[in-house]
């Protein structure tokens, strides 16, 4: 721990209650406050490109406004800190004139940039003579001025001297005005949110539901897309193009990079494996296995009535999964929060791109992709058991779902959909001679790699054998 400052304190919601306030409050900043914070809030990358197609031009706009109010917001906070003091008592009515601004050029106060408040002033003074040292200005990427800005008007230069030498003189407010007491302005990089404003723009376009459904057979049926496929769909879409090219050249530093290798990028992080046995590993799998067991004593409860006595399933942990990114979308509890579903080892052998399908899809669309993979995968490929014994796992744990939440007569089926997908289940499993166990029991083999010094192993692309 570098400063005081690093150190965090939390302050209930109750002791604030009790914090005395002033008999007047300082309205008319706090006003001007507010609409800044909501004029920041419409200049900010997520919200341009809510609005319309991101390109350069409008983000780099963007970026000019969200600056310049960012810096005003900065000045105010200063003007209302400064306030605050005298309405509390703290300065005399002598000191408050001096120091905070006359109220007729509060709407065209000057701006101020990170490091150029008073408190910072004095701070970079004391680290100029050896007298401090500090990381406040390095971590917040401000510059340490020893002198008031010169660009600033002459009254408000004379505000900030009056701030500087009422906190070298008052120690009760230079405790005040130091780094520990006041507002940081952190966040993210402007770089940084603009990143993740282009990549989220992307990847609900790439969430289109239409992507993700096609006619089979004359039915509309989910379908699955590898990266390349996906690429190749999009490839007449001007505007996800050219977002696409802007993401590529500014934040993956590759302005030639393929469409699909964009696409590879975005949606890296954003998918899970369809098959517990291709997300967990195996300490993930023995929690896998009791929270079934209580899903199927809830499905009791729901069929009978009768309330029975459920043990409290564990919580998962990071370690649980195979990868990072399938923790960070499903977190301790496993609900998943991701936007695709991926069926590693499941594409085309001509096509190693990874094979997905979209999140949105209901219990029964997950099923019918996983049929429809098998009978392409066996009939038009020529696939083996080995090959097609996970996407049989796939559905043996996805079929539960489907009679909880398909398990009654559609008159637009003209049927029950559990019972049928249950009979064609059991069909394929007698054809390629597998039961129920042999699928439970299905782990990939690891894909080994070797390395300059050792072996070591990929979870990322299995391979699917026994």
């Amino acid at each position: 721990m570098h400063d005081e400052w690093e150190r965090f304190y939390e302050f209930t919601g109750t002791k604030l209650q009790e914090f005395p306030l002033p008999e007047r409050l300082p309205l008319v900043v706090g006003r001007l406050l507010e609409s800044l914070a909501q004029e920041l809030g419409k200049s900010e990358p997520s919200a341009i490109s809510a609005e319309a197609v991101p390109t350069r031009a409008l983000l780099d706009v963007a970026h000019s406004g969200n600056t310049r109010i960012s810096q005003q917001m900065i000045t105010l906070q200063e003007e209302l800190d400064w306030q605050v003091y005298g309405l509390y008592g703290l300065l005399s009515d002598a000191d408050v004139s001096r120091a905070t601004a006359p109220s007729p050029v509060l709407a065209t106060i000057p701006e101020v940039h990170l490091g150029e408040r008073a408190f910072e002033i004095v701070l970079a003074r004391k680290v100029a003579t050896g007298e401090t040292e500090t990381v406040w200005f390095e971590r917040h990427g401000s510059t340490p001025v020893t002198d008031i800005p010169n660009r600033w008007p002459d009254w408000y230069r004379d505000v900030v001297q009056a701030r500087i030498d009422i906190i070298n003189s008052r120690k009760d407010i230079a405790l005040i005005e130091r780094p520990e007491c006041k507002r940081r302005w952190a966040g993210d990089s402007w770089e940084k949110k603009e990143k993740a404003a282009l990549r989220t723009w992307l990847l609900d376009r790439i969430e289109e539901p239409s992507l993700w459904y096609a006619l089979r057979d004359g039915i509309k049926q989910p379908r699955t897309l590898t990266v390349s496929q996906l690429a190749d769909a999009l490839r007449d879409d001007a505007d996800f193009n050219s977002v696409a090219q802007l993401y590529a050249a500014d934040h993956m530093g590759k302005p030639d990079l393929p469409l699909a290798g964009v696409l590879a990028e975005v949606v890296d992080a954003e998918h899970v494996p369809y098959l517990a046995a291709l997300r967990y590993k195996d300490s993930g799998l023995r929690n896998r296995e009791q929270w079934e067991q209580v899903w199927e004593l809830q499905r009791d409860e729901d069929r009978t009535g009768q309330r029975l006595d459920i043990p409290v399933p564990p919580k998962y942990k990071g370690s649980d999964f195979l990868k990072q990114s399938y923790w960070s979308n499903r977190g301790k509890l496993d609900v998943p929060k991701e936007r695709f579903i991926s069926y590693l080892g499941a594409s085309p052998d001509a096509d190693p791109t990874v094979l997905l399908g979209w999140a949105g899809w209901d219990h029964k669309d997950q099923a019918q992709a996983l049929f429809n993979l098998v009978d392409d995968r066996t009939k038009q490929a020529g696939w083996d058991t080995d090959r097609i014994k996970p996407l049989l796992a796939g559905l043996l744990e996805v079929l539960p779902w489907m009679r909880q939440w398909h398990g009654e007569y559609d008159e637009e089926w003209e049927g029950v959909p559990a019972d049928e997908y249950q009979a064609y289940f059991e069909e394929l499993c007698a054809k390629h001679q597998v039961s129920e166990a042999d699928l439970r029991g299905w782990r990939p083999t690891r894909a080994k790699k070797k390395t300059a010094s050792k072996e070591t192993v990929s979870a990322e692309q299995p391979a699917l054998g026994e």
